[in-house]
This record gives C-alpha cells, sequence and structure tokens, in this order.
C-alpha cells in the first residue's frame, strides 16, 4: 500500500514541478513519465486541484492547469531609522511564508535580509514594497525601493565610466560602498543561493540562474527608478547556505576567498580587450582574494598588453593569489600563454 502511495505522491510532485511549463499538455507528459492512463493522471490532477495547490480552466478539449497561488500579498514600509529587516522578517514576511524546511528558510531569511537591508542602508530612498507570492511549488518574493539605484551609487562611489562596470564588480563579489558597515559579499551570495535571482536598475539588468551561466541584459530604452530585486526558489530545494558558501571557500573557515570574473564585461561599448587600463579595471579589488577564476566566456580576442598586465604584471605583485581561466578559445589561450611564459 505504502509503495502505491509513494508512487502517487511522485506523480503529484511532477505535475506540481512541470504543470508551470506545461499548461496544456501535462497529462500527456505525465502519461509518458509514469506510463500510466490519461484516467490515472487525470485522478492526481483532481486530487491536486481538490487540494487547492492547482487550478483548471477550459473546455474538454482546450483544458488548461495552473499552479494556485497560496499566497499573494503586497507589503509597504516607510524607510525611518525604526526599520530592521530582522523584525520585518519575522513579523511580517515568516508568518505569510508559512511552514518550511529549515534550509529553505535559511536561504530565504538571509537573501530577504539582506536585500532589504540593502535598501534600508544604502538605497538613500524613501520607501521599500515587498511583493510575496508563493505555489505548492515555488516562491517568489520581490523588493523595490525608490532610492538612486544600486549600480548608479556603484558607479559613482567607484568612479566608473558605466553602469555595466558596476555590475562587473558585483558579479566579483566583496564589493561594499561603505566597508565598515558591510562586507560586501551579501549580495553575491544571495544571488547564488536562488534558482533565480535578478536585480533591475536603471538601464541594467544583473540576472543568475542557479547552475546557469549568468545573463547580462541591457536596457538602453528602460530607465527604472530605484533598485528592483526578485528572488525565486523551489519549496522543496534540497540546497543549502553551506553548500553556496562551500563552493566559494577555499579553507575550512567559509571565508569568501574565490571568484570568478566575467571578462566580458570589462569591456566599453564595442571596444576590444587590448589595453593595460582595461585589464586594471578587470583587476581592481581581486586582491581581496585567494583564487581568481577569469572567465572568457563570449571574448574572441585580447591584446598582448591586456594579457600581461593579468598573467604576467599582476601575479609577480601577488605571488600568494592563484590565478586559473576558464572558456577561454584558441586565439586567446594564445596570448594568456605567451604573457605567463614571457620570462620563463
Amino acid at each position: 500500500m505504502s509503495k502505491i502511495r509513494g508512487r502517487g505522491e511522485a506523480v503529484r510532485n511532477f505535475i506540481l514541478a512541470n504543470v508551470k511549463e506545461h499548461p496544456s499538455d501535462i497529462v500527456k507528459i505525465a502519461m509518458a513519465k509514469f506510463e500510466c492512463s490519461r484516467q490515472a493522471i487525470h485522478k492526481h490532477i483532481q486530487h491536486l486541484i481538490e487540494e487547492g495547490a492547482v487550478t483548471e480552466t477550459g473546455t474538454t478539449r482546450n483544458k488548461r492547469y495552473a499552479l494556485a497561488p497560496l499566497v499573494e500579498c503586497d507589503l509597504s514600509f516607510e524607510i525611518d531609522t525604526q526599520l530592521a529587516e530582522d523584525i520585518v522578517w519575522d513579523r511580517e514576511v515568516a508568518p505569510k511564508l508559512g511552514p518550511m524546511a529549515e534550509n529553505v528558510k535559511s536561504i530565504w531569511y538571509y537573501g530577504f535580509t539582506e536585500i532589504f537591508n540593502n535598501a534600508i542602508d544604502h538605497s538613500s530612498g524613501t520607501h521599500i514594497s515587498v511583493h510575496i507570492s508563493k505555489t505548492a511549488a515555488e516562491t517568489e518574493i520581490a523588493i523595490l525601493d525608490n532610492g538612486v539605484g544600486i549600480f548608479k551609487k556603484i558607479q559613482h562611489a567607484l568612479g566608473l565610466l558605466d553602469e555595466r562596470h558596476a555590475v562587473l564588480e558585483l558579479a566579483k563579489g566583496k564589493l561594499t560602498t561603505d566597508p565598515s558597515r558591510h562586507s560586501g559579499e551579501g549580495i553575491f551570495f544571495s544571488s547564488r543561493m536562488f534558482d533565480d535571482f535578478a536585480i533591475l536598475s536603471g538601464e541594467v539588468i544583473f540576472s543568475h540562474h542557479f547552475g546557469k551561466k549568468e545573463d547580462w541584459i541591457f536596457q538602453a530604452k528602460q530607465d527604472g527608478a530605484g533598485t528592483f530585486v526578485t528572488m525565486k526558489l523551489n519549496n522543496h530545494t534540497s540546497r543549502t547556505t553551506k553548500k553556496v558558501f562551500d563552493r566559494f571557500s577555499t579553507g575550512e573557515d567559509y571565508g569568501f576567498t574565490k571568484t570568478v570574473v566575467p571578462v566580458e564585461l570589462a569591456q566599453y561599448g564595442d571596444n576590444n580587450l587590448v589595453s593595460r587600463s582595461q585589464a586594471k579595471r578587470l583587476l581592481a579589488r581581486v586582491d581581496k582574494f585567494k583564487v581568481v577564476v577569469f572567465d572568457f566566456e563570449g571574448v574572441r580576442s585580447i591584446g598582448q598588453a591586456f594579457a600581461d598586465e593579468i598573467f604576467r604584471v599582476f601575479p609577480l605583485a601577488h605571488p600568494n593569489i592563484a590565478l586559473q581561466h576558464l572558456n577561454a578559445n584558441k586565439e586567446v589561450m594564445k596570448m594568456i600563454l605567451r604573457a605567463m611564459h614571457h620570462d620563463a
């Protein structure tokens, strides 16, 4: 009996995990997956509808299914000296999210408090809005402030040429415009913990999908005010905050000692990566890490001076920092090797 019940649970979990992407053909997909009849799948879907986890629309031939929102609410906060992210979490957010596995709750606590605190301390805004949406499969939280915008703030604080270079610094990690109060690791780790994480600010979107390459989207025609952050996580993920910290740690103390630098973002407009100044922009603040990995995805070629600055000059000045590279094509690899063996 327990085996049958276990299979039914597996079928229903599969439906919940896939119905969003397959609203009209989820029955057919589930039939193929579990090798069972249409009638059996309909029975499980009906069970989910009765539980309030799934909704049904349309006629017999054109039925569509969707995840029912279990929680859908908006919260609003004025930024003042009394506003604290941990109190907002405990009193307002956690009760609305309801019961969760400890690892899931831990990820949400970390991400929510980090982003909310960032809005309080750094946005220079007056207002924060929070939208919470939860289904049987996943939860999404969006946080919007009406401040100056995170990328503009980073750009001005660091004297950068372009808002996109603020994204480059954010991608390195350990970035903060207020080192006395923040280590600068929080936003980086938040972006790595969720299934989907995105920041929209000004003309730039920073987006990270768990397990995939980052997406960099530039919207020149849209200049959004403030900072808009969205975080999405499967309610049943086995991920833990410890696993995420471990990925970027080279020691047992879980210190943030490793960074992956997307080289492509060092470009300004359509300029090729040829100069020492471009290399120095890429190398800014990486001396805070023990291991630096340069990701050359999307980079077709680099110049001799650019390669020399990174792979010969920098290691001579910082012998205790390990430099690594990945996704380099033949042209790029040739320049890297030439720089590394210049004095050999």
